[in-house]
């Protein structure tokens, strides 16, 4: 489906970036679920989902996926990663934005539900929901029937899933970095299970879209060697251990990554990262080399939409811009390359996000923002209104502004329609706000130091 044309003509307008970094980290609070805090400040937003449980297994909380109210592991913990990593690289950034207690929050909100989610040696859990049973409901999460319970899914040694266990150990493993100095007693046990996930993921290889039927028709995993390379690294890098050194050079030998440039950098993606780790450990030319070949891939050889949009796929087209911006800065913060170049590119990625085109695409902020994203609870009337299908095909605009939230983005035309029915434009999930909200923490930053 076409788009409706963006405005033409590109601003020069300064972006109140630390409004848009609030407002996305905001987005991460309508997006819980489980027993929400006492200090909740999305005010139509409740107590979700108490009965998620598997047996005496509690698996309450965490994050809802997008619109819908899954919690798919694969992307819940990539978010994670991005999250928790943006605060390592750039927490001057959240600090000038007043935002630093409320990201660590959010990390620990998502990390609480990961931590509960290994049960190893008994098992890990992938996912909560049917996916194909909650596409199928529309309405407030907090309305779900009570005699429809969810189902939980869940790896063993004998179904194994390197991908998404390596994805959850980096996830907290990040996460140990961030809470070492305010935390350590929390850190500590962000450390043990990040050794034990990985441990998980090495012994036990295989694809969790495999053991796990029913994430393949949302998030098909296309390799685990990435995930697991990148756990390995992240564990290294964190921990300085020689034993995760060896195993993250062993993994990336083994599997090859050497000269093979990766397009996305997503939940399913993990090359750059893996190079930027690399080479920080080592720091080896050849993995300086792989860190800037994907940057400026990114900047010279993909295509562009005619605004500027670096256009990498039609299905969430801002949130892959958004992703190769915070790729491109870690690889300009780790000294490699043309670093002023690399930090422009990321800028005038997530300032298209934020109106240079002379629309917003983050729900609540700047000029002309989406008013109706594909979001269920967002969608809805304010209660005691029932609410059902018709709040989806309902042409007015949500009747609760979803703040911060990035919405899908244009065709590779630069056309956008801001149809709650047009998923590939309007679709918002965390995935889409991770590596957008981590841009935006770097940019700050940059702005602090003066390299932008």
């Amino acid at each position: 489906m076409l788009c409706l044309l963006a405005s033409l003509g590109l601003t020069l307008a300064q972006y109140n970036y630390n409004e848009a970094l609030s407002k996305s980290i905001l987005f991460y609070e309508a997006q819980r679920t489980g027993k929400l805090p006492a200090n909740n400040r999305v005010s139509w937003r409740g107590d979700s989902f108490l009965q998620d449980f598997d047996g005496n297994v509690d698996l309450t909380g965490g994050y809802f996926d997008a619109g819908d109210h899954v919690k798919f592991g694969l992307p819940f913990g990539h978010t994670m990663i991005f999250m928790s990593w943006s605060v390592l690289e750039y927490a001057e950034g959240y600090q000038a934005a007043g935002e630093l207690n409320n990201v660590r929050d959010a990390i620990r909100w998502g990390v609480d539900w990961i931590l509960k989610a290994n049960q190893l040696p008994n098992g890990l859990y992938a996912q909560v929901g049917d996916g194909n049973a909650d596409h199928a409901y529309w309405g407030r999460p907090e309305d779900w029937p009570a005699g429809n319970p969810r189902p939980a899914y869940k790896l063993t040694n004998s179904q194994p899933g390197s991908d998404l266990a390596g994805s959850y150990s980096a996830a907290l493993s990040a996460a140990y970095a961030v809470f070492k100095d305010v935390d350590p007693t929390y850190a500590a046990a962000c450390l043990a299970g990040a050794r034990q996930l990985y441990d998980f993921a090495n012994n036990y290889r295989g694809k969790y879209s495999d053991s796990v039927p029913n994430a393949a028709g949302f998030y098909f995993s296309y390799a685990y060697e990435d995930e697991l390379t990148f756990a390995a690294a992240m564990l290294a890098y964190v921990t300085n251990e020689n034993g995760y050194k060896t195993d993250a050079q062993s993994k990336y030998n083994q599997f090859g990554f050497t000269g093979y440039i990766q397009k996305m950098f997503d939940w399913d993606n993990k090359q750059v990262g893996i190079h930027v780790l690399m080479s920080r450990i080592f720091g080896d030319q050849v993995y300086k080399n792989a860190a800037q070949a994907h940057c400026e891939n990114w900047m010279n050889t993909e295509p562009k939409t005619p605004q500027g949009l670096v256009f990498l796929n039609e299905w969430g087209s801002l949130r892959h811009a958004a992703n190769a911006a915070f790729g491109c800065m870690l690889v300009a913060d780790s000294g490699i390359g043309n670093g002023a170049a690399y930090r422009n590119f990321a800028k005038s990625q997530i300032d298209y996000a934020l109106g240079s085109t002379g629309r917003s695409f983050v729900v609540g902020f700047g000029v002309n923002p989406p008013q109706r994203v594909h979001h269920r609870a967002a969608s809805c009337p304010n209660r005691p209104a029932t609410c059902d299908y018709s709040a989806l095909n309902n042409p007015n605009p949500n009747p609760q502004v979803l703040n911060g939230a990035l919405a899908g983005g244009p065709d590779r035309n630069d056309y956008y329609q801001d149809d709650r029915n047009n998923y590939q434009c309007n679709e918002v999930a965390i995935d889409y706000n991770a590596g957008f909200q981590a841009a935006l923490a770097g940019i700050i930053k940059a702005q602090l130091k003066g390299l932008l």
